[in-house]
């Protein structure tokens, strides 16, 4: 392979906040304790930090869903000068502000860039209820939410069941087949200290759950949580006098089909495929060399999609492949979503499982940890957004 701007950059550093359901503290507050944890896991100070961004930064959204923006924790954490700053409300996925901040690294517009996710979303939705059910709603009903609204679709929870009920008929996925998805994620949160929920449940547990969105049940579905993730991006020429870089192999951000949530060409295309396949062009590596699998979890069913987009199995195969756990333990030859995933964790919008991938590559999981892991692959996103990263042990 040849030289690619992945190789100008290494994740110098990964922290994160508390992450609970209702903490009582301000999207501020979680980010600044997720920030100065990376920055000092960094081996660097505030005044080294010469970039910022923040995901997806102050936008309109219902309580707790934005975060502060990137100039607010720059305010607090006395950084600068900053030659490179902003929000990325926009882009291959939710890990697209990381991915720009790697742009950014290797460009030379910064040399270490924090980038952070933060979200009281569980609070937000603690009052009472969500004032909306989709970000965009609070300006009004436009783009393709007018086709969707009024047929009562207002959430991706609507949006991915009519893909997860088209997958069910062409394919015959099992309600037991998808619930080991959610079994897997729980079991593995159990040997996380900070994941939201940690009691193990059962398939039985899992089919006895309450309908949400057929063919989605209750343990289908993301935690909303209180919660921050940050990352500092540095040039890879630093790496020496890093105390536990993370070397980033390959971004996969390609999009081929349409900007919407209801306009795929199939129930498990999406951006998907086109993020997948422009993985594996930047890099020599494949999926044999990978160790462990943190693939995005907003639903069971998109697990089943990334792992179908990623190689894992064959079209129509991902409910079979999930089965009985045996491919996606602890133990297994790949296995998947080892922190816990969103499923368990909490809801970070896919931070949480490249925050877990390093952890993972750098060998500090404990119990949970995956033997000799060297190579850790991360997707994000789902519909329209689809995100993939391949990180490794650094060289």
């Amino acid at each position: 392979m040849t030289a690619k701007y992945e190789d100008r950059v290494v994740i110098s550093g990964v922290g994160r906040s508390d992450i609970g359901r209702r903490l009582g503290r301000s999207e501020l507050d979680l980010a600044v304790q997720a920030s100065r944890d990376a920055i000092r896991d960094s081996g660097l100070s505030p005044a080294d930090i010469d970039g910022i961004i923040a995901w997806p930064g102050e936008t309109p959204a219902p309580s707790g869903f934005t975060g502060p923006a990137a100039l607010r924790v720059s305010d607090a954490l006395a950084l600068g000068p900053l030659t490179y700053h902003g929000a990325w409300t926009e882009g291959a996925s939710q890990l697209a502000g990381l991915m720009a901040a790697c742009h950014a690294v290797a460009s030379g517009a910064a040399r270490h860039v924090l980038v952070f996710r933060s979200t009281c979303e569980a609070s937000g939705q603690g009052g009472g209820g969500r004032s909306s059910a989709h970000p965009v709603d609070t300006g009004g009903i436009t783009g393709h939410l007018q086709w969707l609204r009024p047929f009562g679709a207002v959430s991706a929870a609507h949006w991915m069941a009519l893909m997860g009920t088209r997958y069910v008929h062409d394919y015959g996925l099992r309600p037991e087949q998808l619930g080991w998805v959610a079994v897997n994620a729980r079991a593995h949160a159990g040997l996380t200290p900070y994941a939201v929920y940690r009691d193990p449940i059962t398939i039985d547990d899992y089919l006895a759950s309450r309908i949400i969105t057929s063919p989605f049940r209750l343990y289908d579905c993301d935690v909303p949580a209180d919660a921050a993730i940050a990352f500092v991006i540095s040039a890879a020429e630093t790496a020496p006098d890093l105390p536990n870089p993370v070397g980033v192999e390959a971004i996969g951000a390609a999009f081929d089909g349409r900007p919407y949530w209801d306009q795929f060409r199939h129930s498990t295309d999406m951006a998907a495929h086109a993020a997948a396949r422009h993985l594996w062009s930047r890099t020599d590596l494949t999926l044999d060399d990978v160790d462990v699998a943190n693939l995005y979890d907003g639903f069971s069913f998109i697990t089943l999609c990334w792992l179908e987009a990623l190689g894992f199995c064959g079209p129509g195969e991902a409910g079979s492949y999930v089965e009985g756990r045996h491919n996606i333990r602890l133990g297994a030859k790949i296995p998947l979503n080892t922190g816990g995933g969103q499923l368990s964790g909490g809801r970070v919008h896919a931070h949480s499982l490249l925050y877990e991938s390093c952890l993972q590559v750098r060998g500090e999981c404990a119990e949970r940890q995956v033997p000799g892991a060297e190579v850790a692959l991360t997707s994000a996103g789902a519909g329209p957004l689809g995100g993939t990263l391949l990180v490794t042990k650094a060289r």
